[in-house]
């Protein structure tokens, strides 16, 4: 969506037990869904495990539980829920939430979220592992994101991401459709 800024930075949210229960995950959780990184070029350095997911028939999408949600929603839920209640109208749909991880010397080449779903919903960034050494950049300039606090970034400007660093930078990414764009972008369902 476009927030009018690059990015915001929501403030500080309690990641540990969602960082505790994505770093327990088995290595082949980050492979079970990997619909973003046959489809996308862009995300051929990342892996997800998708708790939530939406498919492209829009204005009419299915929203599906995906494997991800089975283990890690109990942690997950609270946070967007939180995040949701303090800066966004309830009502709403969460249309996809996954943990992301960009391997080391990954990037995730400059690009837009073109598809409507990412034009009419909001897309939150938490970050559970990160480094001096991961650049997030936004309409060309750098977007700092620390473990702890969350995000929302404008998706419809260029962003980028580059790791850098010596671990793999993991972000929970979860896209919200406020109820007043329900009616415009048709999408149905709710988590």
């Amino acid at each position: 969506m476009d927030i009018g800024v690059a990015y915001r930075d929501l403030g500080p949210v309690d990641v540990t037990a969602l960082a505790e229960g994505t770093l327990a995950q088995k290595a082949d959780a980050w492979h079970e869904h990997e619909l973003r990184q046959r489809t996308f070029e862009v995300h051929h350095d990342t892996h997800s495990i998708v708790l939530i997911f939406c498919d492209t028939r829009w204005p009419d999408p299915v929203i599906t539980r995906e494997p991800g949600w089975a283990r890690l929603a109990e942690v997950a839920q609270p946070l967007m829920d939180s995040i949701i209640a303090k800066f966004y109208t309830p009502g709403g749909v969460i249309l996809r939430a996954m943990a992301a991880r960009l391997e080391v010397g990954g990037t995730i080449k400059p690009h837009v979220d073109a598809h409507e779903s990412f034009v009419q919903a909001h897309r939150i960034h938490i970050p559970l592992t990160s480094s001096a050494q991961v650049r997030f950049t936004i309409d060309g300039r750098p977007c700092p994101m620390s473990p702890g606090r969350a995000y929302e970034i404008n998706n419809q400007k260029m962003h980028s991401v580059m790791n850098r660093g010596k671990l793999p930078r993991i972000s929970f990414i979860f896209d919200y459709c406020p109820p007043d764009r329900i009616g415009r972008s048709g999408a149905t369902g709710s988590e």
